[in-house]
């Protein structure tokens, strides 16, 4: 990740399910950091997604997409777009991440094709220079064998950032699919990784429900950006919750 956080406050990114502009203007009204757009779960397609990135200040260091593999097409139409980082999931091995840099950066670090889609989207003397400063590739770790492979992935020679996926996590750990774990094995790694990445200069992510358990984390300096809620989630339950009100339901 780029660091370019406001008076030192470490960012927050809402995920984006929802395939609207205006779900991303609202989140950065109310203050968000920035943005995930995710095209790996919920509606939001390749064409979607690149309009929605353009709702976003072009100069918006926390533009972000996940993709749903490492494709570098679909990978290079959103870096075209605007987006400042790419989120590839279950990322298992240096391989995977070396894949990964080759489509995020240009040539010098990767093998990203040159064709901007939106003017002046990176300032410098050197578009290509600018652009490999100004995207951040980062490798989301969710499983058991992404975690032992940290290592060679961390050190993977361009990578920016480690995002860890809780829930599969969880899941690849034979425990149940859910985040914000206090404790176990879950936590366990993310205080390995929080070793890990600042001994190699790469910072690390996470996904989280809670408010209250993302800033426990970020306090005690375990992670050093989170993505906070998920559009859907947030909707459902408001809904669920007006319509207990109005009914005078438990």
């Amino acid at each position: 990740m780029k660091w370019d956080s406001r008076g030192g406050r470490p960012p927050a990114l809402l995920h984006q399910a929802i395939p609207s502009l205006s779900v991303t203007e609202w989140a950065l009204a109310a203050g968000y950091d920035g943005v995930v757009v995710d095209l790996q779960h919920g509606e939001v397609g390749l064409e979607a997604a690149c309009t929605m990135l353009r709702a976003a200040p072009r100069d918006s260091a926390y533009s972000y997409a996940r993709v749903g593999s490492l494709d570098p097409a679909p990978i290079l139409r959103l870096l075209d777009s605007g987006a400042r980082g790419i989120i590839a999931p279950t990322i298992e091995s240096g391989e995977q991440a070396r894949m990964l840099v080759e489509a995020t950066k240009y040539p010098g670090v990767g093998n990203r094709s040159l064709g901007p889609s939106r003017p002046a989207l990176y300032k410098g003397e050197s578009y290509t220079e600018a652009g490999n400063r100004a995207v951040s590739t980062i490798a989301q770790i969710e499983t058991v064998a992404g975690l032992k492979n940290a290592e060679e992935i961390v050190t993977t020679p361009g990578l920016d950032s480690i995002y860890i996926g809780p829930a599969d996590l969880a899941v690849s750990f034979g425990l149940p699919g859910r985040g914000d774990w206090e404790d176990g094995p879950v936590r366990e790694a993310i205080v390995h990784l929080a070793a890990l990445t600042r001994e190699h200069g790469v910072t690390l992510g996470i996904y989280s429900g809670s408010g209250t358990y993302a800033a426990d984390l970020l306090d005690r300096e375990l992670v050093d950006y989170v993505g906070l809620g998920i559009d859907l989630v947030f909707l459902s339950r408001a809904a669920q919750e007006s319509i207990k009100t109005l009914r005078g339901t438990e």
